[in-house]
C-alpha cells in the first residue's frame, strides 16, 4: 500500500456550528488532512485565487462547499471556480443541508464532482466525512499539489 498524504482542504461554510461539527468530525476521524474554513463566498474566491490577506494561502486539493453562504452563493463560487483554468481541476463537494432536486441538479450542471446532503445527526455526520475522506485521500488520484494542468 502507498503512503497516503494529507491533503488541503478548504471548508467553505458560515455556519459556525457546522463548522464546528466539520472540524470534531475530522478529529474524530483522525483525520489527518489540512482543514482551512472561510465563511463566505467572497472569501472562498479570495482565498483560492490568493488575493489579500490569503496571499500566502496553500492551494486546496478539495473544496467542500456549502451552497448557502453570504455575500456570494455557493452556486456562484462553483460557477467561478469551474470557469477558471488554474481552479478547474479543484476537485468540489457540495456539503449543504438542501436536498432539493433543482440545487443537486444545478450544482451538477456547474460541474460539481459529488453533491452531499448535511446529516443534522453528529455520528451520520461524522460517518459522512469519513466517506469523503476515504474517497478523496485513499481513493482518488489528486494532482501532486500545486500543480496546474
Amino acid at each position: 500500500m502507498t503512503d497516503v498524504r494529507p491533503i488541503d482542504v478548504l471548508l467553505v461554510e458560515d455556519d459556525q456550528g457546522d463548522i464546528l461539527l466539520t472540524k470534531e468530525a475530522f478529529d474524530h476521524n483522525k483525520v489527518r488532512n489540512r482543514l482551512n474554513v472561510v465563511n463566505d463566498g467572497e472569501q472562498a474566491l479570495a482565498y483560492l485565487r490568493r488575493e489579500g490577506e490569503y496571499r500566502d494561502a496553500t492551494r486546496p486539493d478539495l473544496i467542500l462547499l456549502d451552497l448557502n453562504l453570504p455575500r456570494k452563493s455557493g452556486s456562484e463560487v462553483l460557477r467561478e471556480v469551474k470557469d477558471d483554468p488554474a481552479l478547474r481541476t479543484i476537485p468540489v463537494v457540495i456539503l449543504t443541508t438542501s436536498e432539493a432536486e433543482e440545487d443537486i441538479l444545478h450544482s451538477y450542471r456547474l460541474y460539481a464532482n459529488a453533491y452531499v446532503s448535511k446529516p443534522v445527526d453528529f455520528e451520520q455526520f461524522i460517518r459522512v466525512v469519513r466517506q469523503i475522506d476515504n474517497f478523496f485521500v485513499t481513493v482518488v488520484k489528486l494532482p501532486t499539489s500545486g500543480q496546474r494542468l
